[in-house]
């Protein structure tokens, strides 16, 4: 049966559009507020050229200091229950980004404010080793890298990343890492050590192997090309590395998932992984815009494909389903990812993190004052 011809998400062409001068090197095409804000606040040409002398969008930092850094999840889709992310926001600008909706929390723009005003968590280190000291912790995997990414540009500057691996190290203490960044050798003197121990492993994401693709959708992110050298030099390095094939987008990166696999196997990768295109919230909106931007053609084509994968919806965030999908094409996908994974030799073994060397930092408890 025939999938219904829908019409665009709510704001996906409501001409809220960000001129392409003023948002060069970004993804999103829009800047308009969150979903809590009161009013909402979008650029507008009034005709007398009001938006000509405005500037080009640059990244902001703010430094905060938080009291916790390690988040705990219990969802049943991921391999992990607790994480860490070094930074708010993330400059590599993935349109597609599942973390994009988080800025509305902030005050912020889901759109261009996710990928230009950035939050760095300065002390995070001190805070990590404090929480690993408390009587009670037991070690399990911590994840890095799962909402947005540790070693992003501003890394290179801040290294806030190289600072919480430098306290993982000096615990034993075992970490997943996933990036789209070739940033992620500059650690090869901690990783490496930490591998040969049995406490790390590393997973590159890999969206697309086409360059310009890459570039109109991950503006800032490391070249396909780069992560695979990147997934190469880490496993001459003894460093334990994955590919994730996520997202796979309908219509548009869905044919690569067989090369994907193939390339990162002949580079050193040899676990893997897939994730369905997810589009929460606002990031439905942005994603439409820029499919009308850059695929204009296919607009309808990948829309009607993902709400055949998400029950008549864009997007479900159903424990289960959010991950994969449901449907034929969601299990064609998943069929293919397996054969193709069988096929080419991963899964015969998978990495088992220890978690028995830990040790607990020294000095990372604080007594506190009763004055």
């Amino acid at each position: 049966m025939a999938l219904p011809v829908h019409n665009p998400p709510s704001g996906a062409d409501d001409g809220a559009q960000v001129a392409p001068p003023r948002r060069r090197g970004r993804a999103a095409a829009s800047n308009v507020s969150g979903r809590f804000e009161k009013f909402q606040r979008a650029d507008f040409d009034d005709g007398w050229g009001s938006l000509d002398g405005l500037p080009p969008f640059r990244t902001e930092v703010t430094h905060e200091k938080p009291r916790t850094v390690i988040t705990r999840n219990d969802s049943p889709d991921l391999a992990f229950d607790r994480s860490i992310n070094p930074y708010r926001g993330c400059e590599h600008g993935c349109v597609y980004c599942f973390a994009r909706p988080t800025h509305a929390f902030l005050g912020l723009s889901p759109g261009l404010d996710f990928e230009s005003r950035l939050f760095v968590k300065d002390n995070a280190a001190e805070v990590l080793k404090r929480e690993l000291s408390a009587p009670g912790y037991q070690p399990r995997t911590l994840a890095i890298g799962t909402n947005t990414d540790p070693y992003q540009p501003i890394e290179r500057e801040h290294r806030v990343m190289r600072s919480i691996l430098e306290v993982l190290s000096e615990a034993n203490h075992p970490v997943a890492i996933v990036t789209k960044s070739a940033l992620v050798l500059r650690d090869l003197d901690l990783l490496a050590p930490l591998a040969a121990k049995g406490l790390v492993k590393v997973a590159l994401s890999v969206t697309t192997l086409d360059r310009d693709l890459a570039r109109a959708m991950e503006p800032r992110a490391t070249t396909p090309s780069r992560r695979l050298e990147t997934i190469e030099k880490l496993s001459a390095a003894g460093v334990p590395t994955a590919v994730m094939v996520a997202p796979v987008i309908p219509g548009i990166t869905d044919h690569e998932i067989e090369t994907i696999l193939t390339r990162a196997f002949a580079h050193g990768a040899r676990e893997a992984g897939y994730i369905l295109l997810r589009l929460p919230l606002e990031t439905q909106d942005l994603f439409a815009g820029w499919l009308l931007e850059h695929f204009p053609d296919k607009y309808r084509k990948v829309l009607s494909l993902l709400r055949s994968s998400r029950e008549g919806k864009i997007y479900d965030s159903t424990w289960g389903k959010r991950m994969t999908g449901t449907g034929p094409y969601a299990w064609m996908l998943g069929r293919r990812f397996e054969l193709a994974s069988e096929k080419i030799g991963f899964g015969k073994t998978r990495i088992r993190l220890r978690a028995d060397l830990f040790k607990r930092p020294a000095g990372g408890a604080r007594q506190l004052s009763l004055f």
